[in-house]
C-alpha cells in the first residue's frame, strides 16, 4: 500500500474524458509503475468571490490540523497494538480500507449537503475533528493514569531489595511477634553475607542465636531475618547500618496484603479494560477523521482549483500515487497535459488592465502575507490573469459581492496546476 498520494486537478479545455483518456495514455507511457486513480469532486457552492478569497487563506492551517490529528489516532493505535501484543490489522473507514478510501472517494452528501456554503463545510469539519481530538486527549489521560499507578507499584515489586516492597517476600512464620521478642529485616549486600552471619549475634546484645534466615537475594542484596528483644531494637538498627546493613520497617498484615493484592489485580483489569476500548475508539474515530479529512481534501481541491482555473467549474481531479524515482516523469506529463492558454493569457492583458484589475487583486490576495510568500508575486499574478478572462460573465459585481473588494488569492506553487501531497503515515 502506497502511503504517499498526490492530489491533482488539471484544467478542461474541453471534455474531462478526453483529459482523462490523455492522462493515463501518457502516464502509461511515461510512467506506467504510477497508480493512478480519478477523483469525483461534485459540484459544490461556490458562493462569492471575496468568501473563496478568505477560505483560501485557512485551507491550509485547517488540513494541517484535520491531518495532525488523524496521524496521532494512527500513531496511538500503533502504540496500544504493540503494547497489548496484537497484530496490526489495516485502518478502515466504515470497513473500507484507507488506500481504497482515498483511491475511491465518493463524497458523503447526507453529512455533507453540497449546497452548503464552503465555509460552513469546512468549519464543521475542524469542529467534529477537534471534538474528536478533546475526547482523544481526556481517554488517554485516563488511560496513562492507571498505568502509571500500575507501574509504580510494579516497580515497587520489582526494584532492588533496598526500596522494594517485600510484603510477598515474607511469610507469617518468617516474623515472630511477641511482647518482648521482634522480628527485624534487614537488607544485606550480596557480596556482605558471610560476615553478616558471622557478627550479627554481636551487634547489640539480646539477639536471639541463630535466628536470622535468608528470604530472598537479588543482583545487589539478600534479605535476611533476625530476631531480638524489642528495647534493643533500636540499637541494632544503629549498629547494623555502621556495617553497611539496612534494617527494612516492615509489619506483617494478612488484610493489608490482601488489600493490596486486590488492588493490582483491580488496576491490571482496568488497564486491560482501558486499553481495549481506547484501541477500538481508536479505530473507529480514525475512520471517521480520515473521511473528514478526504472531504476537506475535496472542498480544498474545488476552491484552489475555482481559484486557479476560473469559472464556470473546468477541471479533472486525479490521485496519483508515483515513486519517488518517477516523481519527475510524472510532473513532466502533468505540466504536459496543463493547457498551454494558462500561460498565454497574460500575455495578451493590456498594461492598462494589469494595473486595473490584476496589482489590486494581488494586494488583496497578499495582505497579511508574510515577505517570502510574496516573492511568489508574478506566478500569482499568472494565475490572476486567467480567472479575469472569466470574471465578466461568471463572477458576481461587487454590489452583488456586499460590496467587498473582488480578488484572488490560492497557493502560488511551482506548477502551472493545483497539486498538494497526502501522507497517510
Amino acid at each position: 500500500m502506497a502511503t504517499r498520494y498526490w492530489v491533482v486537478s488539471l484544467p478542461v479545455q474541453g471534455s474531462a474524458s478526453s483529459v482523462w483518456n490523455r492522462l493515463q495514455d501518457q502516464i502509461s507511457k511515461h510512467s506506467f509503475d504510477t497508480p493512478l486513480y480519478r477523483l469525483n469532486i461534485p459540484n459544490l457552492r461556490v458562493g462569492t468571490l471575496d468568501s473563496l478569497l478568505s477560505l483560501s487563506d485557512d485551507l491550509l492551517k485547517s488540513n494541517s490540523f484535520v491531518e495532525g490529528v488523524s496521524h496521532k489516532i494512527r500513531r496511538q493505535i500503533e502504540e496500544l497494538e504493540r503494547v497489548s501484543g496484537v497484530e496490526s490489522s489495516s485502518l478502515t473507514v466504515d470497513g473500507v480500507p484507507v488506500d481504497s478510501y482515498l483511491t475511491r472517494f465518493v463524497w458523503d452528501e447526507a453529512k455533507y449537503p453540497t449546497m452548503s456554503p464552503l465555509r460552513e463545510i469546512v468549519d464543521g469539519i475542524h469542529s467534529q475533528v477537534a471534538k474528536i481530538e478533546d475526547d482523544l486527549k481526556v481517554r488517554i489521560a485516563e488511560y496513562n493514569n492507571v498505568r502509571s499507578q500500575l507501574n509504580a507499584i510494579n516497580r515497587k515489586q520489582a526494584g532492588s531489595l533496598a526500596v522494594r516492597d517485600l510484603s510477598n517476600l515474607v511469610k507469617p512464620e518468617d516474623i515472630i511477634t511477641s511482647e518482648h521478642l521482634v522480628t527485624l529485616l534487614a537488607v544485606v549486600p550480596k557480596y556482605s553475607q558471610k560476615d553478616w552471619l558471622s557478627s550479627y549475634e554481636t551487634l547489640t546484645s539480646y539477639v536471639v542465636p541463630r535466628s536470622s534466615k535468608k528470604l530472598y537475594e537479588d543482583n545487589e542484596y539478600a534479605l535476611y531475618t533476625v530476631t531480638l528483644f524489642k528495647r534493643v531494637a533500636d540499637n541494632f538498627r544503629t549498629s547494623a547500618r555502621e556495617k553497611g546493613c539496612q534494617i527494612r520497617d516492615f509489619e506483617y498484615s494478612p488484610e493489608a496484603q490482601e488489600q493490596r493484592k486486590q488492588e493490582l489485580e483491580k488496576l491490571m483489569h482496568d488497564q486491560e479494560s482501558l486499553r481495549s476500548s481506547l484501541l477500538q475508539w481508536c479505530y473507529t474515530s480514525y475512520g471517521e477523521v480520515f473521511s473528514s479529512w478526504m472531504h476537506f481534501c475535496a472542498v480544498r481541491v474545488f476552491a484552489e482549483s475555482i481559484l486557479r482555473y476560473g469559472l464556470p467549474p473546468s477541471f479533472l481531479s486525479c490521485v496519483l500515487a508515483p515513486s519517488v524515482k518517477g516523481e519527475k516523469k510524472v510532473r513532466s506529463v502533468l505540466e504536459g497535459l496543463c493547457d498551454s492558454a494558462n500561460r498565454q493569457v497574460f500575455k495578451h492583458l493590456s498594461v492598462d488592465c494589469l494595473n486595473v484589475y490584476v496589482l489590486p487583486l494581488v494586494m488583496q490576495s497578499s495582505r497579511g502575507v508574510s515577505a517570502s510568500k510574496l516573492s511568489h508575486s508574478s506566478v500569482l499574478l499568472c494565475e490572476t490573469s486567467v480567472v479575469l478572462t472569466h470574471m465578466c460573465t461568471y463572477w458576481k459585481t461587487e454590489d452583488e459581492a456586499g460590496g467587498g473588494m473582488v480578488g484572488l488569492a490560492g497557493d502560488a506553487d511551482t506548477h502551472p496546476y493545483v497539486s498538494f501531497t497526502i501522507n497517510l503515515v
